[in-house]
């Protein structure tokens, strides 16, 4: 089994790599494969809305960047997604946004029903705010919501400072865990997903 971690920050080795780091150990240690993937720090397309993915067409996004294409193809082979972003004026990075609005939109077949969590890294305040907005990816598309012993947040303007964060550390540990926990239960369990009923979609102007 495989957790893929999602790197949303523009500094690859910042705070919310190391908080994604302390994830991935614990879940190493629960004997479950990880992977960081950073979306690195340049500009990321975002959603024009122009419907061609969820047309007869389809292929995906029209869009195909190589972060769109690389982030898919390991999304395809991960049974748990983990995803990390700093804070900024209360909401995660606007650049992780905008390639989770198309890969959520786009490949949502491959994200289905696969647990989910998320970690935001703030100086002091806003993290519950970024937190919220990144769970709501999960609960759209069915994906189990992994939680911890408080809401999944570190704090620290640098690595050195999240290290000092033992709750915040010890919080993404247990989130690890937990994850581990989620996986190898479903695992064992055998059970086959629960069915779809065809997508109602209602328009509130009528």
């Amino acid at each position: 089994m495989k957790v893929l971690l999602i790197n949303g920050s523009p500094h690859k080795d910042g705070c919310t790599f190391t908080s994604l780091s302390e994830v991935a150990g614990a879940l190493q240690d629960n004997g479950i494969e990880t992977e960081i993937f950073w979306i690195g720090s340049q500009a990321v397309q975002g959603c024009t809305a122009c419907f061609r993915c969820k047309s007869a067409r389809g292929g995906g996004c029209i869009f195909q960047d190589r972060l769109y294409l690389e982030l898919v193809k390991r999304i395809q082979t991960a049974d748990g997604i983990i995803i990390g972003s700093p804070v900024y004026y209360a909401g995660p990075a606007g650049s992780l946004c905008a390639i989770l609005d198309r890969i959520f939109f786009s490949a949502a077949q491959y994200l289905l029903h696969k647990p989910g969590a998320c970690v935001v890294n703030c100086r002091r305040g806003g993290a519950s705010a970024a937190f919220d907005r990144l769970n709501k990816y999960f609960t759209i598309l069915q994906m189990p919501v992994v939680a911890s012993q408080y809401w999944n947040s570190t704090h620290g303007c640098n690595p050195a400072e999240v290290k000092r964060d033992l709750e915040g550390l010890q919080t993404m540990r247990t989130l690890g865990k937990n994850m581990a926990h989620m996986l190898k239960s479903t695992a064992q369990a055998g059970l086959p997903l629960p069915s779809s009923e065809p997508l109602v979609a209602t328009n509130f102007i009528s």
